[in-house]
């Protein structure tokens, strides 16, 4: 669904790596969206004084030191969501129906906070636009 190509900035021949791996990938017959949508990431950037990437939408990380990864991480989800067709939503249910059991069989749950004193949750799933349809349906409210 998605191509991250992570580079040595630091590395003399970054630029040359950079169109090998291009050349390699176009080489494969990928389906153009997927090069298009590829996220460039720019590793290392703890070794170089105030970095910035001259090249547009790469995004500066250190690994090493954790610098930039919440943005990296972000960055792909965001692809993976457009590119699956899904979307991250936080529903309200209540305990006593089937809705969480349906969510757990249909989409992919990440969290569950429960109310008690009232007997709901809020639920947070990656869901795809037609399970959100047919659960809309199921569940109306």
């Amino acid at each position: 669904d998605l191509i991250v190509h992570v580079r040595d900035i630091t590395h003399p021949e970054t630029v040359l790596q950079k169109a090998t791996v291009l050349s390699v990938l176009k080489n494969l017959n990928l389906p153009s969206h997927l090069l298009d949508s590829m996220v460039e990431v720019h590793n290392k950037v703890d070794l170089i004084e105030r970095y910035k990437p001259t090249e547009e939408n790469a995004l500066a990380i250190s690994a090493l030191h954790g610098q930039g990864l919440e943005e990296l991480k972000e960055e792909i989800e965001k692809k993976i969501l457009t590119a699956t067709g899904k979307k991250i939503l936080t529903v309200n249910i209540n305990l006593e129906g089937p809705q969480l059991s349906w969510l757990y069989k249909e989409a992919t749950v990440q969290e569950v906070e429960v109310m008690p004193e009232d007997g709901t949750a809020r639920v947070k799933v990656i869901i795809g636009n037609s399970a959100f349809g047919k659960y809309r349906n199921l569940f109306p409210s």
